[in-house]
């Protein structure tokens, strides 16, 4: 599917009507191509604390060129800024001091990171203040950074400075291009180290991924990623999507399960199909969902039953199933499909809303108990550009697309690239979150 309106005010007639009317102007966002460079140009880094210091040699290892100076004649595609020696209000200043000057000097599309300290692992009260005054920050210059650029916060918690690779990689680079005003902990649940990472252009081979509603739309584009990253894709989808789901894998040389995955006996099932066949999963992927829209007054029991049964129950299920039997390897990854429905509601979607909103409980409440490096996590996609959102009414469709920072939709690989950082395993320290794949909404999120 196309943005029909973006294309629109690239024409010399909406750029008239764009800079005469103030309309929203979208920039194409730059995403990842296979074989491409993490950042296509230069990373300034900057600030004082505890990751400071290895900063370059971590970037260097992930292939990205940095500089320590700003250079007025420069342009910078990355920023990293370490804020964790900042200890209380008055130190806030030096988020002024390095951004003010550099932000004229950045390329389209770039990168925005900020680390700080998480304010509950801070040892004062002024400089639990003056961590926690990051987030205000990060989302707002988010909403003003502009030409396609992302801001994030990711809190490290002392103990974690080993385990921000692959965080980085992924807010640095155009796999984040639809992530923008997140806020990230490393090492605040579980483990604190990550298990080093072998082929940065592979970091799933050798491993098995899981995928419910594998066969189109953003399940597809989930399996095609991990594939890319080199894990063996085993899909997951009703019997009625069985031609497509086969094709699929067949393609990306996986494996499929058919099946319904509210069935009595699905987990049972799946569980035996993947000790048996593959000897166990790395990484399970939740992203089976329905919607049955109704306004609570009208909603039917069997709407209301179906969507929390597939968008909530199911995965429990499953997922303890797996755990009990033992069949997720150590290190593994659980990752569910949330929705910013769960988090801002949405008219006519108190059955999905409650459902999305599961599984971020579903998360919070798994993440502590956890262990042998396996981590929880979810994805919040907002207005994802798909098949069933081409079909909503033209302008409720347009004002989804346009009321987020970027003023555009999001691209089903958007949500993918975001579940394989998740997966990589380089994130063994990265559990307990929920990131909003949204262009960061200017409402409710």
């Amino acid at each position: 599917m196309t943005d029909r309106y973006q294309g629109f005010v690239a024409s010399p007639v909406g750029k008239f009507l764009v800079k005469n009317l103030g309309l929203p102007s979208p920039v194409r966002l730059e995403r990842y191509r296979e074989g491409a460079p993490l950042v296509d140009g230069t990373v300034l880094v900057g600030g004082t604390g505890r990751l400071v210091d290895q900063l370059p040699d971590v970037l260097d290892s992930l292939g990205i060129a940095t500089a320590l100076r700003r250079d007025d004649d420069a342009t910078y595609k990355g920023l990293v800024l370490d804020a964790t020696g900042l200890t209380d209000a008055s130190e806030l200043h030096a988020l002024r001091d390095f951004f003010t000057p550099v932000l004229r000097s950045l390329d389209t599309c770039p990168h925005v990171v900020v680390l700080g300290t998480p304010p509950e692992a801070t040892g004062s009260i002024a400089e639990r203040v003056a961590q926690r005054a990051l987030e205000g920050f990060t989302r707002s210059l988010g909403k003003e950074i502009g030409r396609g650029g992302t801001v994030q916060l990711v809190y490290v918690a002392p103990g974690a400075e080993q385990s921000v690779d692959s965080t980085l990689a992924f807010f640095l680079s155009p796999k984040s291009a639809y992530v923008s005003g997140q806020v990230v902990r490393v090492g605040s649940t579980g483990a604190t180290q990550a298990e080093p990472v072998a082929d940065l252009a592979r970091p799933l081979a050798g491993k098995v991924a899981l995928v419910t509603g594998a066969s189109r739309g953003i399940g597809e584009q989930i399996a095609r990623v991990l594939h890319r990253d080199g894990a063996t894709v085993v899909g997951v989808d009703v019997p009625q999507a069985a031609n497509e789901l086969v094709a699929l894998v067949k393609e990306l040389d996986g494996d499929h399960i058919a099946l319904d995955i509210t069935a009595a006996d699905a987990p049972q099932r799946i569980a035996h199909h993947l000790r048996e066949k593959h000897g166990g999963v790395d990484v399970v992927v939740h992203n089976a969902g329905i919607t049955r829209d109704k306004k609570l007054a009208n909603m039917k029991e069997d709407r209301w039953d179906s969507v929390l049964a597939v968008n909530l129950t199911a995965p429990e299920r499953i997922t303890a199933e797996l755990l009990q039997q033992g069949v997720v390897n150590p290190n593994g990854r659980i990752v569910g499909v949330a929705s910013i429905a769960g988090i801002a509601g949405n008219v006519g979607q108190t059955n999905y809303a409650a459902s999305k909103a599961g599984v971020i409980g579903f998360v919070d409440a798994l993440a502590p108990t956890l262990a042998d490096g396996i981590t929880v996590n979810a994805v919040a996609p907002g207005f994802i550009i798909t098949q069933m959102t081409a079909a909503v009414p033209f302008a409720t469709r347009e004002v989804g697309q346009r009321l987020n920072a970027m003023a555009q939709g999001g691209l089903p690989v958007d949500v993918a690239e975001t579940i394989a950082w998740y997966a990589s395993p380089g994130s063994t320290a990265v559990n307990g979150n929920v990131v909003r794949v949204c262009g960061q909404m200017m409402l409710g999120a």
